[in-house]
């Protein structure tokens, strides 16, 4: 009998992928890139994934840049639009001496939150509709207009009703928000429409539902998304049975830019390749140590690093 290989699940991230400055050396600057969604994606594509960008650049110097070294990571950026009006959004990476960070951003007027209304999207939203995976942040949320945040969970749950999955990470960013219950309200629209959800549990507090991890895990799970991974940084992640999952070892980070984008891309990966979510998560805090252990929120890939399913 001849064996027929079946075409590897389709993924797209909605988000915005910006030019990063971060901390080198004594005061110098090191200008890289990095973003939420954008992050997990090349993450997913380095563990050979068929992955996807939705989102815009500019018409700035650093676009044409941005798009090509995204490319060379081996992401589709044929969702990936030119606002001729606008340029990539900027921010700022400061670390204290624990390895924690800090943020700035200038992305108040950036291609990305343009990306429904640009003419060219009516084509790419149609690419996206075929996705088996889409995925995309309560960031990816923030950035837009109101019209472009309902085009996102339209969209969103068109995938799910055609039988692809729905991953909603809940990553809370106040200064993106006008208030915290604005912030909740779209959060809790986009958790019904989620299949996988991975929030934090420092961002619930901080949005102001819930105290501990398992009213995180009931409110999510209560609103339809029964597959909540909720992440605990250096304690760990509990799994949707409750139980809970830690880290290998206990380390002394570098850098912590990207940590749950890195576990994200570890759990989503492992478990469209049909694993089950302990080894799922497993892989997601492996890949997340070793991203912070290297500075940037997007290393460099090294021999170390845990790119296999």
């Amino acid at each position: 009998m001849e064996l027929v290989t079946l075409p590897a699940p389709r993924i797209t991230f909605v988000g915005e992928g910006m030019v990063e400055l971060r901390q080198a050396a004594g005061d110098d600057l090191r200008v890289g890139y990095g973003g939420d969604t954008l992050n997990t994606a090349i993450h997913m594509a380095r563990l050979g994934c068929d992955v996807a960008y939705a989102s815009a650049l500019g018409n700035d110097s650093f676009s044409p840049r941005l798009r090509a070294a995204w490319e060379a990571e081996g992401l589709d950026c044929s969702t990936l639009l030119t606002d001729p009006a606008r340029s990539a959004g900027l921010y700022a990476i400061s670390l204290d001496a624990e390895g924690e960070r800090s943020f700035s951003y200038w992305r108040s007027d950036s291609a990305a939150r343009q990306f429904f209304a640009l003419t060219e999207s009516a084509e790419a939203v149609e690419r996206i509709k075929r996705s088996d995976l889409l995925a995309f942040s309560l960031i990816s949320l923030a950035i837009l207009p109101d019209a472009g945040k309902e085009a996102l969970l339209g969209l969103a749950a068109q995938v799910r009703e055609a039988g692809g999955k729905v991953a909603f990470d809940g990553n809370y960013r106040p200064i993106l928000w006008d208030d915290r219950k604005t912030a909740a309200k779209w959060r809790d629209l986009a958790i019904a429409i989620a299949t996988v959800g991975l929030p934090t549990l420092d961002d619930e507090r901080a949005i102001g539902d819930a105290s501990d991890v398992q009213e995180v895990a009931e409110h999510w799970q209560a609103l339809g998304c029964a597959e909540t991974i909720v992440k605990l940084g250096a304690e760990g992640c509990r799994l949707p049975d409750g139980s809970l999952v830690e880290p290998a070892a206990p380390l002394q980070p570098v850098d912590t830019s990207g940590a749950g984008d890195a576990f994200n891309a570890g759990y989503l990966a492992t478990r469209l390749a049909g694993m089950d979510p302990r080894k799922a998560a497993m892989h997601g805090h492996e890949l997340a140590g070793w991203t912070i252990m290297r500075a940037g929120a997007i290393p460099p890939r090294d021999a170390d690093a845990p790119y296999t399913c």
